[in-house]
């Protein structure tokens, strides 16, 4: 199957819509770890293992850096409990479950990368947590329908498996979370909603590795288990988010609510896929439209490609033919790599992405070739060593700001980026490739 996912200088806006009306906001993101210097060969081990009021919008503060030469991951910051913390989340639009590490947690880290003091949470702490049993609803419902072994007031267990083999274990409460209100243009308000959670206890190697330590993971995935879909349904948000990542600068949006600016076109969501797939139809490089095969896009009841924001960098069957004068070079045994003095814009093509409904992506050449020391390296690699539920596919981008409607008083509220790492942020003066895809889905039915 082929992976849709985001990295480098990304934009990419996701909307998820609902029958029923939901709050506008934003999300500040950070790329992690801003600054870190790591090699390619790093870079692609990272990948191959992880595999509010109402009707106004929320403004989620996105951190980090996107160099492709370094590992990390994006990461919000979000506030729990009753008098509140902060917590740094990985945001996963590809997993449904929030978690973060909670008191006792058996040998998670407590420093993260350059020294983060990790925190944990304690549900006693908190005026606002709560237990969840086996016998609540939300458990029954992440658990299929029924809980065995379910007796009186036990505690409800998760097991939160990922495609790279990690994994965190614990328990579900229920808890009062912050995020910031969209109020005008650039402008937010705190606010807060009721979500249950996962309190980590045990943690794979992988996660609590100090190297990529963060206090847990936010997931934003389809199922209703997810922040986002508990969130729609108290009427807290509407069912709709829009995220756009710098990969150069670090930071970033991740806006939650009816995005309409900058302008969107869009294409459905495959039904009854346990991600964000959408169907790509075919992949042109210099306007010669590439004879790829249908096993490209799709792999057995795996229909489409894959939208998932936890992953950096990109793989697609080799399609760069082209400039055969170039001295290529093999950087770390597997990143093609080229010394080139001129614009990559003027001496290589544009590709573009077409995707049903007549959805087409553009991409230049100085957003899917990335600087690596004196040289440029080509940002598509050859999947052939690369299982297929392990093919991606990254697409560049940017925006300086997204326009969220609010739906009571019809007004348009711009959203801009932010940077919880230091990195510079985007600013309405850099250049930037505005957004050029957007996804739609009625969640009705596709739980």
């Amino acid at each position: 199957m082929v992976k849709f996912e985001l990295g480098y200088v990304l934009l990419f806006i996701l909307i998820i819509g609902t029958a029923n009306g939901g709050i506008e906001g934003v999300i500040k993101v950070n790329y992690k770890f801003s600054g870190s210097e790591r090699t390619l060969t790093a870079l692609k081990a990272h990948d191959e293992k992880r595999h509010l009021r109402l009707l106004a919008g929320v403004d989620l503060p996105i951190g980090g850096t996107g160099r492709p030469d370094s590992v990390g991951l994006y990461y919000a910051k979000i506030g729990i409990g009753t008098p509140s913390n902060d917590y740094y989340v990985q945001v996963d639009t590809g997993s449904d479950i929030m978690w973060v590490n909670c008191v006792g947690c058996d040998q998670c880290p407590r420093r993260g990368y350059h020294g983060l003091e990790l925190a944990f949470y304690n549900r006693k702490d908190s005026l606002s947590g709560k237990l969840i049993s086996c016998g609540h609803q939300f458990c029954k419902d992440v658990n299929g329908g029924s809980v065995s072994g379910c007796y009186g007031n036990n505690s409800c267990y998760f097991n939160e498996n990922y495609g790279d083999g990690s994994y965190s274990m614990g328990y579900f409460v229920e808890d009062v979370v912050q995020y910031d209100l969209v109020s005008g243009d650039l402008q937010t308000n705190s606010t807060n909603g009721t979500v249950i959670f996962g309190c980590g206890g045990t943690q794979s190697v992988d996660l609590r590795s100090s190297d990529d330590a963060l206090d847990g993971v936010l997931g934003f995935g389809k199922s209703n288990s997810s922040m986002l879909s508990q969130l729609a349904s108290s009427g807290k948000v509407k069912k709709m988010f829009a995220h756009c990542l710098d990969g150069v600068n670090g930071g970033g949006i991740f806006a939650i609510g009816n995005v309409v600016k900058p302008k969107v076109t869009m294409t459905p969501l495959v039904p009854n896929q346990q991600h964000y797939n959408v169907n790509m139809t075919a992949v042109e490089v210099g306007f010669q439209f590439l004879n790829l095969s249908a096993e490209v896009f799709t792999n057995g009841v795996n229909k489409g490609v894959i939208i998932d924001s936890g992953t950096t960098l990109a793989y697609l069957p080799e399609i760069l033919s082209w400039q055969p004068d170039l001295r290529l070079r093999t950087v770390n045994d597997e990143y093609t790599c080229f010394g080139y003095s001129g614009s990559v814009d003027d001496g290589f093509p544009q590709v573009n992405f077409h995707f049903e409904n007549s959805l087409s992506l553009r991409v230049r050449p100085h957003e899917y070739l990335f600087p690596f020391e004196d040289l440029f390296c080509i940002g598509w690699q050859n999947s052939g060593s690369l299982s297929r539920d392990k093919w991606n596919l990254t697409v560049f981008g940017g925006s300086s700001s997204i326009g969220l409607k609010d739906e009571i008083t019809g007004s348009v509220h711009l959203v801009g980026a932010h940077s919880l790492s230091g990195a510079s942020s985007v600013t309405a003066q850099m250049a930037l490739l505005l957004v050029a895809l957007l996804h739609y889905s009625l969640f009705n039915g596709q739980s």
